[in-house]
This record gives structure tokens, C-alpha cells and sequence, in this order.
């Protein structure tokens, strides 16, 4: 648990205003924080970094919030006490906000309007696995040619299948990013991931799968594997690279090979905060930003410093060389085989930080695909939710007055004109093409997964 102690800036904005005329005291008092004392919630991975940064380098405080930051069980917990108002707001998987809004789990209005990167996983099966895989994976001077496909990994689950064997994989959250990149994957090399049915009252997600995926929480999934209960699974960091130092198995795959320069976590907080508390919303999101920006900075040039940070027990807790392994812009496959990757964790170039409608579109259309809605929508309905949940407009707020203090540059942000949609992109490990203005025609591209009105 970390908090900031400093002086109330209810106390000192109270002496200030004896000092100021009365129209000039009134506009002071307008721009107060409606609550200054914040408590935040996250998750032990390298990507809750940009609250760790905002704390340790005081932009919390420059903007008068005394925030204590908490790390969370698992990620139920952590929107949970967000709904219910125990946390102010946190660290939260894209798909929490999107989901809860439209009832898949727990039903609550959940808004974001900063995304906290892009990028950060990875997709690490067993040596045995490994092993199995190498022989359909193609090579080059002694090394695999990446992206490796899950195309290599299908003739490894049909021999689990010959033996009457479940294969196993472990993801972190129904509606987690990882769960959809592992099916992303896996569909891409023509292993069906399985589908939910919640109206059914099948929330499993493994109907007609060829590969079994189950939650398993993050700090824990090394040591499932190792244990045999899964043979794989897709995780942040530091979790992929744990399992290469501590020899058990290998990352075949990271998400920016799968999606380049997709978007990963979210700050979530409620609705009802959010309107309850719209100047330290934007204040809480002011510092983030200059976070973000601190991280990916001079070319990355504090993350060794930002390595260090994450480090201590009470943030991620993992050992620095296995967290320095990908934050510094390398990747470690095969034990020994380190590539660079210098995107692998991106905080704030490529637009990293602003809440795009399309993103906010492309979880919905996994969420269809993979039967957690399960009923067709028009695409009409996408932009609608899209629109509730990702605040573009909250953010703009947020960084027009960093601009405008000198802390931040216009030209550092999305163009003012810009729709809340990125270009269409075929940046995916299949070619296929997104547009988020057209998800059903995105959706009825794949050959695998839900599509029209199944």
C-alpha cells in the first residue's frame, strides 16, 4: 500500500483565498478537486506502471490528490470494490468497463477515459509443448522464424486428442485481453477456443473447444504449469519471462506479433464517480498522462529507472532483470534467444493513452464472436456502447489543460478533428482487416467463432 502525505490543499486554498478578491476566491473554489484523499486499486504486472510513476514522481500531488495505491487480489475483486465505491477507481482489463456495462458478469456502468498502454503480453507453453511444436515450427540459422503460428500448435492438441488427453491453457479473466488474444491465436491456426452461452447458464467457454481455457491468476501461472494442470497460457508481465528464467517453458508468441500496437489495460472507474467527482477525475487523468509520458520518453530512456520502481514488493515484486527482460525493449523466447522488441510495452507513443472508440469496438466484436453476447447487434449498437463506456471527451479535457500549463504539447495528442475511430488496420497475425465502423462485417470474415445471427 502506497499513500502520499502532504499538507491539505483544502487548508492551503483556504489561506489563499483571503488574499483574492471574491470573483477570484468564487473561480478557485470551482476548480477544487471534489475529493482529494483517493485510494486506486491494481494488479501486480508491469503494466499498472503509469500509476506507480504518477506516485512516485509526484504528479498525484502537483494536482492536489493524496492517493494511496493498492494491489488487489484478482481482478474480480478489484471491480468489485470499485462498483461498490471502496476504490476510487484502477488498473483495469479493457474488457471490465465493456462488460459490466452491457451485463456480461457483474452489471455495473463503468466508464475509462485513459488507457494505460499498449502491447505487454505473451503466450508461453511447456518445454514439453515446446518440444512437440518445434518440429512444424520453420527455422533459420538455428533459430524459429517469428511470428510462430499456433498453426504448429494444432498437430500437438490433436495428439492430446489421440490419447483422449484435455490440453490445457490458462488465461486471467473471461473478459480479459488475454483471453482473447489466446483465442485470436489459436482460431487464426484453426483450433476452435470454444464458446460461452450465458443464456444457457454455460459460462465455461468451452463448448466444441479444441482447447481448453480456464482462469488462472497471473502471479500463479508458472507454477500451474510447471505442475502439468495447464500446458500453456497468455499473460502480461513479468509472467511470460518468469517462466523462461526459471526454465520451465517458452514464450512462443508476443500480443504486438498477434495485434501490433494493441490496446491492453484501461483506469476504470464508475459512472456514478465519475460524475459525482469530475475535477479530480480529471485531475487523476491529467497525472497519468504526464506518467505515460515520462515512461516512453527520450526513447524509453527511464525505463531502467521505471524497472527499478516496479520492482519493489509493494508494485509488481518480481526480480528487476526478469521485469528489465521486456520493459527495456527486449524479449526473451527461448532461453537465450533474446530479440528486440522495442514496442513490446508502449505507455504513450502511438496514441497509447487515448480511450478510442474503436478499441472499446474490437472487444465487443470478441465478446460476440466468442458467444459472451449472445445474440446478433447491429452495428449501430457497437458504437453506442463504445460511446458509454471510452470518454475521449473527459481525456481531451485532461490533456488541453496540460497543454495549456506548458506540460504537454498539442501536436503529443490525436488530432482535434479525429472521429474516435483509428484507421482500419491488417495488422493481425491472419491479415485480416478491422474497421471499427463495420464489426459485423469484421465478424462474419472468420471462419471460426459466432457470426450473423448464430
Amino acid at each position: 500500500m502506497r499513500k502520499t502525505r502532504r499538507t491539505p490543499l483544502k487548508s492551503l486554498l483556504g489561506a489563499a483565498l483571503l488574499t483574492l478578491s471574491p470573483l477570484c476566491a468564487q473561480m478557485a473554489l470551482a476548480t477544487e478537486p471534489e475529493k482529494e484523499e483517493l485510494k486506486l486499486g491494481f494488479i501486480k504486472l508491469t503494466d499498472m506502471a503509469p500509476l506507480a510513476i504518477a506516485y512516485e514522481k509526484g504528479y498525484f500531488e502537483d494536482e492536489g490528490l493524496f492517493v494511496t495505491l493498492e494491489a488487489q487480489a484478482n481482478w474480480k475483486v478489484l471491480l468489485d470494490r470499485v462498483i461498490d465505491g471502496e476504490l476510487d477507481g484502477a488498473h483495469m482489463l479493457a474488457g471490465q468497463p465493456l462488460g459490466a456495462t452491457i451485463g456480461f458478469g457483474t452489471k455495473a456502468e463503468v466508464v475509462t477515459a485513459f488507457s494505460m498502454d499498449l502491447n505487454g503480453n505473451g503466450i508461453t507453453v511447456s518445454n514439453e509443448v515446446w518440444e512437440e511444436m518445434k518440429k512444424h515450427v520453420p527455422m533459420q540459422d538455428g533459430k524459429p522464424v517469428h511470428p510462430i503460428k499456433a498453426d504448429a500448435l494444432k498437430p500437438v492438441i490433436e495428439q492430446y486428442k489421440a490419447k483422449g488427453k484435455p490440453f490445457n491453457l490458462g488465461m486471467v479473466f473471461p473478459v480479459s485481453t488475454h483471453n482473447y488474444e489466446l483465442r485470436y491465436w489459436l482460431a487464426a491456426g484453426g483450433i476452435n477456443p470454444g464458446l460461452y452461452a450465458p443464456e444457457k447458464g454455460d459460462i465455461s467457454g468451452q463448448i466444441n473447444a479444441d482447447a481448453l481455457l480456464s482462469v488462472t491468476p497471473p502471479p500463479q501461472m508458472p507454477a500451474t504449469m510447471e505442475a502439468g494442470t495447464i500446458s500453456g497460457y497468455c499473460v502480461g508481465e513479468p509472467w511470460n519471462q518468469q517462466a523462461v528464467f526459471k526454465g520451465i517453458g517458452v514464450p512462443v508468441i508476443t500480443d504486438y506479433e498477434i495485434w501490433k500496437n494493441n490496446p491492453e489495460k484501461v483506469f476504470g472507474v464508475s459512472k456514478a464517480w465519475a460524475e459525482a467527482n469530475p475535477e479530480t477525475h480529471k485531475r487523476l487523468v491529467k497525472a497519468l498522462i504526464r506518467a505515460a509520458m515520462w515512461l516512453d520518453e527520450n526513447n524509453n530512456a527511464n525505463r531502467a529507472e521505471a524497472v527499478e520502481i516496479l520492482s519493489r514488493p509493494e508494485y509488481v515484486g518480481a526480480d528487476a532483470k526478469v521485469i528489465a527482460n521486456s520493459m527495456t525493449g527486449t524479449f526473451e523466447y527461448e532461453k537465450g534467444d533474446k530479440r528486440e522488441v522495442p514496442d513490446f510495452n508502449v505507455f504513450f507513443r502511438h496514441d497509447a493513452t487515448y480511450p478510442f472508440y474503436s478499441d472499446a469496438i474490437w472487444y465487443l466484436t470478441q465478446m460476440r464472436r466468442w458467444g459472451q453476447i449472445s445474440e446478433a447487434k447491429p452495428d449501430s449498437w457497437y458504437a453506442d456502447v463504445a460511446k458509454q463506456v471510452y470518454r475521449p471527451d473527459l481525456y481531451r479535457e485532461a490533456a488541453n489543460e496540460l497543454v495549456s500549463e506548458g506540460k504537454a504539447k498539442a501536436a503529443d495528442f490525436p488530432a482535434a478533428d479525429e472521429d474516435g475511430y483509428r484507421d482500419p488496420s491488417s495488422d493481425f497475425i491472419d491479415g485480416v482487416t478491422y474497421d471499427g465502423h463495420k464489426p459485423n462485417a469484421y465478424l462474419n470474415s472468420f471462419q471460426i467463432g459466432l457470426k450473423g445471427t448464430e
